[in-house]
């Protein structure tokens, strides 16, 4: 892999193309999850790689390089999110106060992951983007703040508040009041 990177780096058509190849199914599902239209996320999963190969030289190797691009995907999604005038909502620490992890918070046997998706979709976007980024893509609330724009304190209570209404529309589906 580091020499895939070494010769994108260097221009080479070819290692892009192979690089891209290896990672542009798996980005797109990214996309996809924030984005909801196929044209949109293939749009912004290729900006996000062409801002790759333009920003590759500042890629050191700390963290896998699928990790990486993947912020960067990830990124780019929330930039045509906030062009489309659906901004995510920072609250005012002030009135949050500080929520501690839910240890016990889990989902009932029996729901798919298909299910809690659904789920998280239909969530108010204050809680659908950090409870996508949280549970799904296993950011942890330091990244979240910073690929939302928001503080760990707002990340923290969000993601409570959210698991909290996930659980409550998980509930609701189960019982067939849902979809």
């Amino acid at each position: 892999m580091d020499l895939i990177i070494e010769k994108c780096r260097a221009n080479d058509r070819r290692a892009q193309l192979e690089l891209y190849n290896r990672y542009s199914a798996g980005m797109f599902i990214v996309a996809l999850r924030f984005l909801k239209d196929p044209f949109e996320a293939e749009d912004a999963m290729q900006e996000a790689f062409i801002k790759t190969f333009l920003k590759l030289h500042q890629y050191n190797g700390d963290v896998a390089f699928g990790a990486w691009l993947k912020r960067i995907v990830i990124n780019k999604c929330i930039d045509k999110l906030k062009s489309k005038k659906m901004e995510l909502v920072a609250l005012n620490e002030h009135i949050i106060g500080t929520v501690e992890e839910d240890e016990d918070w889990q989902v009932e046997d029996g729901i798919s992951i298909q299910e809690v998706k659904q789920s998280i979709d239909s969530l108010p976007e204050r809680y659908k983007y950090p409870l996508i980024l949280y549970l799904i893509e296993g950011y942890d609330h330091e990244e979240i703040s910073e690929i939302l724009s928001i503080t760990q304190v707002a990340s923290r209570t969000l993601i409570h508040r959210g698991k909290r209404k996930l659980q409550d529309e998980l509930k609701k589906n189960k019982n067939g009041t849902g979809y």
